[in-house]
């Protein structure tokens, strides 16, 4: 038996909700075979972030190498890449990968914790241009684009503008996350080169249970990817697995639980393209 196989490269979750725990979960779920570098190590649960501890550059480009070097990787992502060091190695170690690449810019999540030091963000604009999907969320968006977006304004306008303004810099595609506003909840915008933009949605889903969903949508485009879902094909799917964890999602802890990424799956059964 020969799966396809699908790598994250992020931070390590300690409450097993969001980050490389999330995505080995997903990918798992979706009978994608997973692997992965960590770049940071973080004291979470599901009330938030007490602590996070970077490992070096070095020590994640070898990861990364060691995986690449061996293993037939057909599709990957990364997530929390907390520093300029950390942002650059990955960038210099994808360079020359040719398969879909999705960057997550992880900064701030849902919660408010932060996951990106201040200097970083412009480093960020090294792995636009690598990106096949790049998937911010609201604030992440406005952050990178210098587009403001807020509910006082135009948000869908403001969503596109700013859609708009990542592809000039560099990626091929943005899939702007609207679930961190009522307004948009349940509601992503997808933005390709040279076609037109589209409002992704599904029905809002109400719950507080959302740990680690971002990653998780993620790391479900990445597999679909990986199984040979063209782009928007594997984004529908990723959010309709997403979507599923969301109503069987988990009231563990004493804050914003996780998904149940189990029963997503069986929500959402398995596709591979022809």
């Amino acid at each position: 038996m020969t799966p396809a196989i699908a790598m994250t490269i992020g931070g390590s979750d300690s409450s097993g909700g969001a980050g490389i725990q999330a995505d080995l979960k997903t990918f798992t779920s979706m009978k994608v075979y997973g692997c992965s570098a960590i770049s940071c190590v973080t004291a979470q649960n599901t009330k938030g972030v007490s602590r996070v501890d970077a490992l070096s550059p070095e020590a994640l480009s070898a990861q990364i190498s060691a995986v690449l070097t061996d293993l037939p990787v057909a599709a990957l992502k990364t997530g929390m890449l907390l520093n300029v060091g950390l942002i650059e190695a990955t960038a210099a170690a994808l360079a020359a990968l040719t398969i879909p690449k999705l960057i997550d810019p992880v900064m701030v999540s849902r919660a408010g914790s932060v996951l990106l030091e201040p200097s970083a963000i412009a480093a960020y604009r090294l792995l636009l241009p690598q990106a096949e999907l790049l998937t911010p969320n609201l604030h992440e968006a406005q952050l990178l684009s210098g587009v403001t977006i807020e509910a006082a304004t135009d948000l869908e306008g403001a969503v596109e503008q700013a859609a708009q303004r990542l592809l000039e810099l560099g990626s091929a595609a943005v899939l702007v996350k609207g679930g961190g506003r009522p307004e948009l909840r349940g509601r992503d915008y997808l933005l390709q080169r040279h076609a037109p933009g589209q409002w992704l949605s599904h029905a809002p889903i109400s719950t507080t249970h959302t740990h680690g969903s971002g990653c998780t949508l993620g790391a479900a485009i990445t597999a679909q990817r990986a199984l040979g879902l063209s782009l928007q094909e594997a984004v529908i799917e990723a959010k309709r697995y997403v979507e599923g964890g969301l109503r069987s999602a988990l009231a563990i802890g004493a804050g914003h639980g996780p998904l149940c990424h189990w029963h997503a799956y069986g929500s959402v059964g398995q596709r591979r393209a022809p």
